[in-house]
């Protein structure tokens, strides 16, 4: 994965770690128009992986994976490569998780759906920079949806003890289910 002379990368390479194949796929499409050699993994021990085979330059690591945390892949890639670029994408961001992985060596910390220019401004942002923010940020109504979804998921799709964590009646937990996810 390392950028050897010749290679016709601009930017160097990137590894993109998220369960959510077709958005992980869109995003490494959009970021080799941009410049990155991309490399992908589905997974904790897949990046794991690859990070023992070569670290990349730059990184945008889902929070989240089916098998563990995002965070052992920064933990990881920061031991092999202290000076690449990590970006941390999560569908429920928290201030804790936001601290601890800029902790452990994330430049920048953004929620998903992310658009292929926000993860280049943070990839790319210097040390003191704020990336500007988000063109079209995620709506409040957004952002509940998707931690409604995310909850509901790790409940294994039970809408009563979904409710029960979330602490809302059940049949107003199946009006929201039912919907189509607000803009």
């Amino acid at each position: 994965m390392s950028d050897e002379p010749g290679t016709d990368s601009e930017l160097g390479t990137l590894l993109i770690v998220d369960d959510d194949r077709p958005f992980q796929q869109r995003l490494a499409r959009a970021m080799e128009k941009r410049g990155f050699v991309t490399e992908t993994a589905d997974s904790v021990r897949e990046a794991l992986d690859k990070l023992r085979i070569d670290a990349p330059d730059y990184a945008v690591v889902d929070m989240r994976l089916e098998d563990g945390s995002g965070l052992d892949v920064v933990e990881a890639l920061r031991a092999r490569r202290p000076e690449a670029r990590i970006v941390i994408l999560t569908g429920y961001g928290n201030i804790a998780t936001a601290v601890t992985a800029v902790k452990l060596g994330a430049v920048d910390y953004l929620a998903k759906p992310a658009d292929a220019d926000d993860v280049l401004a943070a990839l790319m942002s210097s040390g003191g920079d704020k990336a500007p923010p988000p063109e079209n940020p995620m709506s409040a109504d957004r952002v509940r949806w998707e931690h409604i979804q995310r909850v509901y998921e790790l409940c294994g799709r039970n809408v009563s003890e979904t409710a029960r964590r979330l602490n809302m009646h059940r049949r107003t937990l199946q009006r929201i289910l039912a919907k189509r996810a607000p803009r």
